[in-house]
């Protein structure tokens, strides 16, 4: 236990082994039964309430166990240990999506944490294999954050429009600048990889340098919103439209 839950670990994490594939099968699986399940997940049925408190929890403990191993071994800080990337942002409006179901939650939830969630499980920013609960923490949370963004729009889809695309990236641009312009040049930070990529290979490496770094991705933000937004539109044009 004290060796699983330690501060190292004598097993590195390599991209694309057993381990890794396998953790990427479940989350695949995960998303294949939310989409076959997509007609049973009302408000009101028992599964619909099961699942989004399982999830919760899943981001939950997650989140605060995160917190806990950083602490108890010295090693937090601000600038590497606060929820501000794009995926701990996604974490936290997933969590209040659950619990108050509000639209705006949803719809900020969908956007910002399906794809980094995905993304992050395909080239994950992670030192150790499933010996060490690093490993264990990174996939579960963000396996976590990819299927309750998910659920919840196919819970309430209505929450889902065109000028949601808009208002949410807005909202993207606004706290990337509090983050670039505020945050990071005052902690020495790197939320958002906005002072730069991360060292393990990742999408942003397709992104160029300099100002063109942050060109493409303001662009490419708009347009994986718009995309993201009309795939699902295609795909579950049939879900019942709710009030919200």
């Amino acid at each position: 236990m004290d060796t699983w839950f330690g501060p190292r670990s004598d097993y590195p994490f390599e991209l694309f082994s057993v381990s890794h594939l396998a953790v990427l099968g479940i989350a695949f699986l995960g998303f294949l039964c939310l989409v076959l399940l997509k007609d049973n997940l009302s408000t009101k049925d028992a599964l619909f309430q099961q699942l989004r408190w399982l999830l919760f929890a899943a981001l939950l403990i997650s989140e605060v166990s995160y917190q806990y191993w950083a602490i108890s071994h010295d090693y937090w800080s601000f600038n590497r240990y606060m929820p501000l990337h794009l995926c701990g942002v996604a974490s936290i409006t997933a969590m209040l999506g659950l619990v108050t179901l509000h639209p705006f939650w949803i719809r900020v939830s969908f956007f910002i944490g399906i794809v980094p969630a995905a993304l992050a499980l395909v080239t994950p920013d992670m030192p150790y294999d499933y010996q060490h609960y690093r490993f264990w923490k990174f996939f579960v949370h963000h396996t976590a954050i990819a299927w309750a963004c998910l659920f919840l729009a196919l819970a309430k889809p209505s929450a889902l429009t065109w000028r949601s695309v808009f208002s949410v990236y807005g909202l993207l641009l606004l706290y990337a600048a509090c983050i670039g312009f505020g945050v990071n040049p005052q902690m020495g930070s790197n939320y958002l990889y906005l002072s730069q990529r991360p060292s393990t290979v990742s999408s942003l490496d397709f992104f160029g340098e300099g100002i063109w770094y942050y060109v493409n991705l303001c662009l490419a933000a708009l347009a994986l919103f718009a995309v993201q937004y009309g795939i699902f539109r295609a795909l579950f044009k049939k879900v019942p439209n709710e009030k919200s």
